[in-house]
């Protein structure tokens, strides 16, 4: 079992800060403000500074980071993928959110927009990336009008747009908003949908890297992987890896919800307990209540039980070694007087309309499980039917395209 990195096994949680280091400042999403802190000191360093791209591809290999939006890929390690080939190339933020209990990159927009604008442009310089855009899920009304102004004020400050700091280097970023589907935060779907085609995941390979919006090298990063980025520039890898454990690097953004007396946004090391994180950080569950279970990574992630959660750290391998996955890092709490068929029910019903309907497992497999949490909540259900529960998901798992 990974445990944390003996430096900081004691310390409290509002000493990990790197994405949440404008939590109470006034007027953090300014660019004035984000200056304060070493805002675009990165960019000026890497871009102003002509730094080699397989520098900066290397610098954040060394550093661990690993995607955020789920897979947990090494970032550095996608960013190489790209062919180095002259011609056009792109980079696309996932902003997409429809995960049930994640919160996490909205509060980084909420934060400072400009964490996410300075990494884009730097994950685009790596990459050779001339165009980039932010996918943002529609009803992100207040966080489309954060990006949108931090943009402009990047264009202004010479941020984005021709021959950026004297560099020769050009990059162009524009919003592109979606309508709510969660498939589009599938990679691939979600190209699909800035191409202007409905949301449904491609078939793997060829892969976005080499063949991906517009049929071009394309890579896919979430919110959170690359509003890091610039802090790792200006710190290190060593400085990141400081954080976490060996496999699992840094720090994390965690949402809780549920019963809980502190629900909100956390930033921890990976590594770090979940027991604690709900009992100490967060304060237990409310009214004295006891745990029943915990999603842990948003609400496509396997339940964890009660006596799994004593001993369980948050980071990649300990969930992958629990059967469940780290996710997006939305932990849901459930206490012991709710139903997990009530559970149930909730998601399949979640799941039966975000269905894109494009693989047949899942387009009949999520109605049939909906309707089977029904029947069992409204008691009609038979021993049969709940081994037919059994039996439609084992049909579904890893038949589908995403």
């Amino acid at each position: 079992m990974p445990v944390m990195n003996s430096e900081y096994a004691g310390r409290k949680p509002d000493e990990f800060r790197i994405l949440t280091e404008f939590e109470g400042v006034p007027n953090s999403r300014a660019l004035a403000t984000y200056k304060t802190k070493g805002g675009y000191a990165a960019l000026e360093k890497v871009v102003g500074g002509k730094m080699p791209t397989e520098e900066l591809i290397a610098l954040v290999k060394a550093s661990g980071l690993r995607g955020r939006g789920g897979a947990g890929f090494p970032t550095g390690m996608k960013w190489g993928f790209v062919p180095k080939a002259p011609g056009e190339k792109y980079l696309i933020t996932n902003f997409d959110e429809g995960e049930p209990g994640t919160y996490k990159d909205r509060y980084i927009a909420e934060l400072s927009p400009h964490m996410l604008i300075e990494g884009k442009i730097l994950g685009a310089y790596a990459i050779g990336a001339g165009k980039s855009y932010i996918y943002l899920r529609g009803e992100f009304f207040d966080e489309i009008a954060w990006c949108e102004a931090a943009i402009k004020e990047a264009y202004a400050a010479g941020y984005l747009g021709e021959n950026i700091l004297g560099s020769g280097f050009t990059h162009h970023m524009d919003i592109y908003v979606g309508a709510g589907a969660y498939i589009c935060g599938e990679e691939t779907g979600l190209i699909s949908s800035l191409e202007g085609k409905k949301g449904q995941p491609k078939l793997k390979p060829p892969f976005p890297a080499v063949k991906g919006y517009l049929g071009k090298p394309t890579i896919v990063n979430n919110v959170e992987t690359l509003a890091v980025v610039p802090w790792i520039v200006r710190n290190g890898a060593a400085a990141y890896k400081a954080f976490g454990t060996e496999k699992s690097a840094g720090t994390k953004l965690f949402n809780i919800s549920g019963p809980v007396v502190r629900p909100g946004c956390y930033e921890l090391p990976l590594g770090y307990p979940l027991k604690r994180f709900i009992y100490e950080d967060c304060g237990g569950l409310l009214n004295g209540r006891k745990l029943k279970a915990v999603i842990p990574g948003g609400a496509s992630a396997p339940v964890l039980t009660a006596d799994e959660v004593e001993n369980m750290t948050m980071d990649y391998e300990a969930f992958a070694a629990a059967g469940t996955m780290l996710g997006s890092g939305a932990v849901i709490v459930i206490p012991e007087d709710v139903s997990m068929v009530h559970v149930l029910e909730n998601l399949m019903h979640f799941f039966k309309d975000e269905s894109c309907g494009q693989c047949t497992p899942c387009r009949e497999g999520t109605g049939w499980l909906n309707k089977m949490a029904r029947s069992i909540v409204a008691r009609e259900a038979t021993l049969e039917d709940l081994q037919r529960v059994f039996t439609v998901a084992n049909s579904m798992a890893g038949k589908t395209i995403c």
